[in-house]
């Protein structure tokens, strides 16, 4: 189960630097897990999980596989690009093959690194970009409502629920918000969905700022925070710089660096793992002598949905679900730990995978 993540930005707010980071991180982790580089700007990177390695040492795993995101650099866009200014018809365009947006923004002073407008405000360039990914969405619901007369008036029920939602969209625009602001009903989730409407995407805002700041942010990574907090989202704080740095170095040299700038852990790590919960996603477990693997699946998904991760003959045949919880296996160091202690449960085709569950799946080939 893929899931992209696109990073968007003004020109020179370090997207590229970052995206370089990422993708510099991801080959240096190909020696470990499979690895990818789908296109130029595509490139996917391990989701970290210290769990992971805690499993498959219980379990005596080869191989240790994470789950991967894929993250894309889309095109920086400027303002006008609702109208096809710069590259921006290429840039909304990219924007709906993804699932949420990584926000880059510019939370540092550079004069040697010239701002697209001129100054330095982090608030005002998420305005920019917000503002031109509404008025491309306006445009189209407008086009998309005119396309639906016809349908409407032969009684067309699909046409009526997308009209329905789409004035709903265009009410929430209209008010200066953005679609993802709109509540949607679970039943019409899958149609909403379908619209693909670009402010629907749900936004990480990436406060990218200079190296003293990496720790604890600035002024304006500050800013940016209580933006998103107001509007419900979240914020990260990263120095591009530092990563790349750090992308380059093998992992004992990166240990010692992020000590030596105060950090706990790297800002990628960060932020693959505020990506993973922005998109409402979970990791389960599957372990064994061959190798130690997560898999990535939406909370709330239930135990044979689950299992079509792996394949979709575990689906189509799913009987019963093996369910161990990670804290269980790991203070009953393992499963045969688990079984003696009761901690073992078989669950069925209703049970809702939970985050961490280490999971065995018996099923019909």
């Amino acid at each position: 189960m893929g899931f992209k993540m696109g990073i968007v930005g003004l020109p020179n707010v370090g997207k590229s630097t970052l995206f370089n980071a990422l993708t510099k991180t991801a080959a240096a982790q190909a020696a470990n897990f499979p690895f990818c580089t789908i296109e130029p700007n595509v490139g996917e990177v391990a989701v970290p999980d210290a769990r992971l390695e805690k499993l498959a040492e219980i379990a005596g795993s080869k191989q240790i596989i994470p789950t991967r995101m894929t993250f894309v650099d889309i095109a920086g866009l400027v303002k006008g690009a609702s109208k096809g200014e710069g590259l921006g018809n290429q840039f909304l365009a990219n924007i709906r093959e993804v699932d949420a947006i990584a926000h880059v923004l510019r939370c540092f002073e550079d004069g040697d690194v010239t701002h697209v407008e001129g100054r330095v405000d982090p608030v005002a360039d998420a305005e920019t970009i917000e503002t031109e990914l509404m008025i491309a969405d306006m445009e189209s619901i407008e086009k998309r409502l005119a396309n639906l007369a016809r349908k409407l008036k032969g009684g067309d029920k699909e046409a009526a629920e997308q009209e329905k939602l789409l004035k709903a969209a265009l009410a929430a625009l209209e008010d200066g918000k953005p679609a993802r602001t709109v509540q949607v009903a679970e039943d019409e989730r899958k149609s909403w969905n379908m619209l693909q409407l670009l402010t629907a995407k749900p936004v990480l805002f990436v406060c990218n700022v200079e190296e003293a700041s990496a720790a604890s942010g600035n002024s304006q990574s500050a800013r940016v925070a209580e933006m998103a907090a107001a509007q419900g989202a979240a914020s990260v704080v990263i120095s591009a710089k530092i990563e790349e740095e750090i992308s380059q170095l093998d992992p004992e040299e990166a240990e010692m660096f992020l000590g030596e700038m105060g950090l706990e852990e790297a800002g990628l790590d960060r932020l693959i793992r505020a990506g993973h919960t922005l998109l409402g996603l979970q990791t389960y477990f599957t372990v064994g002598p061959k190798e130690a693997r997560a898999w990535t699946i939406r909370k709330g998904t239930l135990a044979p949905a689950a299992a079509g991760v792996i394949h979709g003959d575990f689906e189509r045949g799913f009987i019963r679900a093996g369910t161990i919880a990670y804290d269980d296996y790991i203070a009953c160091k393992g499963e045969t730990g688990a079984k003696e202690a009761g901690k073992f449960r078989v669950e069925g085709k209703t049970y809702e995978v939970k985050d961490g569950d280490v999971l065995h799946f018996l099923f019909n080939a």
